[in-house]
């Protein structure tokens, strides 16, 4: 399936360069379920003109996803999201998360929720998504 550009949307005053913003959009789109392996990026060309930015920024968001091995260049084609792989052991990929949760749940009791509604919001997150 073609992704259309349409599913995209760049903030050029957010602060977060154009390219970085590609790239996590198109991770946004993986996690969420909304795009599957073998599905197809919008060519390099048609993203550029859709979003009203410059190609090569667009062409470089497709390489470091390409880099990362979220996406591979199928010849003659474009780009095509990649089948998915955790990468490293389980302890490793745990030591890498444990920070982003550690910041979670220090912005849960800055705002005053209790652990067990910190709890309650991660669980329904997990089976949300």
């Amino acid at each position: 399936m073609q992704i259309s550009p349409t599913r995209f949307a760049v903030h050029p005053s957010s602060g977060v360069p154009i390219y970085r913003q590609l790239i996590e959009q198109v991770l946004a789109l993986i996690v969420s379920g909304q795009v599957k392996p073998g599905d197809m990026l919008p060519s390099v060309r048609e993203m550029g003109s859709a979003l009203g930015v410059n190609m090569m920024t667009v062409s470089k968001a497709y390489a470091r996803l390409e880099a990362d091995g979220v996406v591979e260049r199928a010849r003659g084609r474009g780009m095509l999201i990649a089948e998915q792989t955790p990468q490293g052991s389980v302890a490793s990929r745990l030591a890498e998360f444990q920070p982003v949760l550690e910041q979670a749940v220090i912005r849960g009791r800055q705002l005053g929720l209790s652990d067990r509604q910190i709890k309650e919001m991660l669980q329904e997150l997990l089976k949300a998504n």
